[in-house]
């Protein structure tokens, strides 16, 4: 039976590649400077660094999840096509997209009871959700079922490794993640907060670190000791504006691990992880060993 994969804009993975991999993905929105943007893979309605700039400039951002009716019109096309669904959502815990595709979903199947409509939560966010969606849909092409790929997301699901270095603890703080003391001090002295996404996929801080360099470093060798080396073949890391050290963390991998260039995707981090994670925040995502619980 024929079905198409969806997704939403959390991804962070190319347009191109989006493309490439026949993935429908769903635009998340992002409001900054009193204007509303759809973020859309091809960033056709605000640029990365535009955005970034804005929040140079002291701007706040803020973001709106996908309603029911944004799923309902997106997989209705699809339906009526004969296609069953299978949705890739970004992490309940950090938005309340999945919930509203669940509702879509109930909607839909009671108008299309001969049609299948299954929705992951992939427990991921950012590129994490990228390369789970990566890999899922290059099974997908290599002619997986439905039933067959579902399993095989859930499966891997919460073996995709989250780690994150950011620049602004004011992000963290908006976001509830860091207290006002916490980034007052953090900011005097140049603390770095280390962070994964656990496998309830909640953002969590295990590490912190003093400087920069020294915080990229550590996300590097916190990969070193999580890694799946022999299952892990691609490596994606995203980038808040910050792409030389997103190169210094690819060379650094490449050096200690000994992957390959071919191997790795660069990428932006899009506006509506952006707008929580802050400019310069850098991200780096793998096949590793089984997630922490805190």
């Amino acid at each position: 039976m024929k079905y198409q994969l969806f997704s939403d804009s959390c991804v962070d993975i190319p347009h191109s590649l989006a493309v490439e991999l026949e993935l429908e993905v769903l635009p998340l929105k992002v409001t900054v400077k009193g204007k509303e943007y759809a973020n859309y893979l091809d960033f056709r309605e605000i640029e990365p660094k535009v955005f970034y700039d804005l929040l140079r400039e002291q701007n706040t951002a803020s973001t709106a999840q996908l309603n029911p009716n944004d799923f309902v019109e997106s997989f209705t096309p699809f339906l009526e096509k004969g296609y069953d669904i299978l949705h890739l959502s970004f992490s309940s815990a950090l938005s309340g997209s999945y919930n509203s595709s669940l509702i879509a979903k109930k909607e839909l199947e009671e108008k299309y009871p001969e049609r299948k409509i299954e929705i992951i939560d992939t427990l991921a966010a950012s590129m994490g959700q990228g390369l789970l969606v990566t890999l899922a849909a290059r099974e997908k092409q290599n002619g997986k079922s439905l039933e067959d790929l579902k399993n095989y997301v859930i499966d891997l699901r919460l073996r995709i490794s989250h780690l994150f270095t950011v620049s602004d603890l004011g992000h963290l703080r908006r976001g509830g993640r860091l207290s006002a003391s916490s980034m007052v001090l953090g900011n005097l002295l140049n603390i770095k907060p280390l962070l994964h996404v656990n496998d309830l996929g909640q953002l969590k801080v295990y590490e912190k670190s003093r400087g920069r360099f020294k915080s990229l470093n550590s996300l590097v060798h916190r990969m070193e000791e999580t890694i799946d080396k022999e299952n892990c073949k691609l490596i994606y890391i995203s980038h808040g504006d910050c792409l030389e050290d997103a190169i210094y963390v690819r060379d650094l991998v490449k050096d200690k691990l000994g992957f390959k260039d071919d191997q790795f995707l660069i990428n932006p981090i899009g506006p509506v992880i952006g707008a929580h994670s802050g400019v310069n925040t850098l991200a780096i995502f793998y096949i590793g060993n089984e997630r922490e619980t805190k």
